[in-house]
């Protein structure tokens, strides 16, 4: 008897968690939660996966003392991001919102896609966000010569491809784009071990050259 009440509620945690795909409930009490800002003060919300979150993690002074608010969740793809759009972005008011994302999709996270749909996806939240007045600020993906965890997708490869479709977008589009990739690039397409000990999430010296490239693409976005 013990073992089946344990099996049926190991299974509807397991229908619980797929039921919430895109996560929402990571940042819901928090989102509820968040200070109101002054008049004359801007708001920032950072969109993304764990490269986002660990940059929260690692440099929470940058956050509070910018306004900036993370909403990065560790292993996401953008179709996840879009359906958090509106929750975790565009009720917080802000300004103007940071887009990282792509090299999970890459990796297959969710399944395999292709470069135009991960584009579709990017294309979808710059959307979302222009259409309810809000800045856009598209980052370039960063480099990875692999992924640890999903060997053999190329991110080598379709890295420096994708961002040159979200550059060409933006250019289109009057987004801002940030390129984080020429700044930390090295010579076989992945991120230098003193940016990323395993080659896909910055260490603080790697968040330490992201930092100036965001405030000049807030300053500039914000003005």
């Amino acid at each position: 008897m013990r073992f089946v009440s344990t099996f049926i509620i190991a299974m509807i945690s397991t229908t619980i968690t797929a039921q919430d795909w895109a996560n929402l409930e990571r940042y819901r009490s928090e989102n509820i939660n968040l200070q109101e800002l002054k008049e004359e003060e801007s708001r920032v919300v950072f969109m993304g996966n764990s490269i986002t979150e660990g940059w929260v993690k690692m440099s929470p002074e940058f956050f509070s003392d910018n306004n900036f608010v993370g909403r990065g969740i560790s292993g996401q793809t953008t179709p996840q991001m879009v359906l958090r759009m509106r929750q975790d972005v565009l009720d917080l008011n802000p300004k103007a919102v940071v887009i990282l994302a792509g090299t999970n999709d890459i990796a297959g996270n969710t399944g395999p896609m292709t470069l135009d749909e991960i584009m579709g996806y990017i294309k979808s939240m710059a959307e979302i966000a222009h259409s309810n007045g809000v800045k856009v600020i598209l980052s370039s993906v960063l480099p990875a010569h692999e992924y640890s965890w999903k060997p053999g997708m190329q991110p080598n490869i379709k890295i420096p491809a994708l961002n040159k479709m979200i550059e060409d977008y933006s250019k289109e589009s009057g987004h801002y784009y940030l390129d984080y990739f020429s700044a930390m690039v090295d010579d076989r397409n992945g991120l230098p071990k003193k940016y990323a000990e395993d080659g896909v999430h910055p260490t603080v010296l790697g968040y330490k050259v992201m930092e100036p490239l965001v405030l000049k693409a807030v300053a500039f976005v914000l003005k």
